[in-house]
């Protein structure tokens, strides 16, 4: 019994060996016929759509939402389902992208002909260069012949492995000719860490009435009333001079701080006696992650966010940078 554990770890050990093996052997197996699946993926008007059979087309749903992520629009379509109505969803300016180990997976090769007529290009990923799948293809993704981890030589594992290291490899390489960047990226996933991060102040600030304005003369008193009345309670007063440029900011830690000076508040002061000049901005097209930065470094809840006038357009709460777990 002692044994068991160790025996069960070398066994899972020979697994990953042998898919990292096949894995290995696919750059040996790049050539001329890689760069024409770049170019026809380039190429592609319409839709990378991805079909595969069994495990080989959960495979192919990974490598689909990879392109799609990456900047190159894909589906997935499902090889049995494409005879009952579902080969609609391919037109002439489609690339049909097509799995199958053997290359004579039966649903699969029934798609090649109805798929050609309709216009569609074809790339096959095979292990099997003389099969059905890659004799009907435009160019042909060889994974090799193979040996699959499973003690039975037939559930598909390294095989699979192989066809996701290609895919993925065929994906990377379209995005780095795209010049898709992070950017673009996050665009695709606004819900994820990496599209939060990169999120624009102009995305998440404080708009319109939402910006407690106060006009530079104005009484402290008159200064707190619009902060107050302000929707959201910002907590600050943002003061402009004549030309709408900011002059200044007062916020509620400004007056805790008046207050904490003794004596009666000069509330019928203007305003401009006690704000902040020259405070911290923000521009609207600057990172969230940057302005919380910014608010973190001066320890301030509040950021004016300007035009290239220095005119104020917005606001951003630390609250705010919070709300979009940045």
């Amino acid at each position: 019994m002692t044994s068991q554990p160790s025996l069960r770890l070398s066994r899972a050990a020979e697994v990953i060996r042998a898919e990292a093996r096949t894995i290995a052997g696919l750059e040996e197996l790049l050539d001329a016929r890689f760069e024409r699946a770049v170019e026809l993926v380039l190429g592609c008007r319409g839709m990378v759509v991805v079909t595969g059979m069994g495990k080989a087309g959960l495979i192919g749903a990974k490598i689909s939402s990879t392109l799609a992520s990456t900047g190159t629009p894909s589906l997935v379509l499902h090889p049995a389902e494409a005879g009952h109505g579902d080969l609609g969803r391919i037109r002439s300016s489609d690339v049909l992208l097509a799995l199958s180990n053997s290359g004579e997976t039966a649903e699969v090769k029934a798609l090649i002909g109805p798929a050609r007529r309709l216009g569609a290009s074809l790339i096959a990923i095979t292990g099997r260069t003389d099969s059905t799948l890659a004799r009907e293809a435009d160019c042909v993704l060889d994974i090799g012949r193979a040996e699959e981890a499973c003690p039975l030589k037939l559930a598909p594992t390294a095989s699979t492995a192989a066809m996701l290291a290609l895919g993925d490899a065929l994906a990377v390489v379209v995005q780095q000719e795209r010049g898709f960047s992070r950017e673009d990226y996050a665009r695709f996933h606004p819900g994820g860490a990496l599209g939060r991060s990169l999120m624009r102040v102009a995305e998440v600030m404080r708009r319109g009435d939402q910006v407690p304005l106060v006009q530079s003369g104005l009484s402290l008193r008159e200064a707190l009333v619009v902060s107050s009345r302000t929707p959201g309670r910002p907590g600050c007063a943002v003061v402009v001079d004549a030309a709408g440029r900011m002059a200044g900011i007062f916020t509620d830690g400004d007056l805790r701080r008046v207050l904490q000076l003794g004596g009666a508040p000069p509330l019928d002061e203007p305003i401009d006696d006690v704000m902040a000049r020259e405070p911290k901005h923000a521009r609207p097209q600057m990172l969230v992650d940057e302005a919380v930065r910014i608010l973190r470094r001066h320890r301030i809840d509040q950021l004016p966010v300007l035009d290239d006038d220095g005119r104020p357009i917005g606001l951003i709460d630390i609250q705010d940078a919070l709300d979009v777990r940045v």
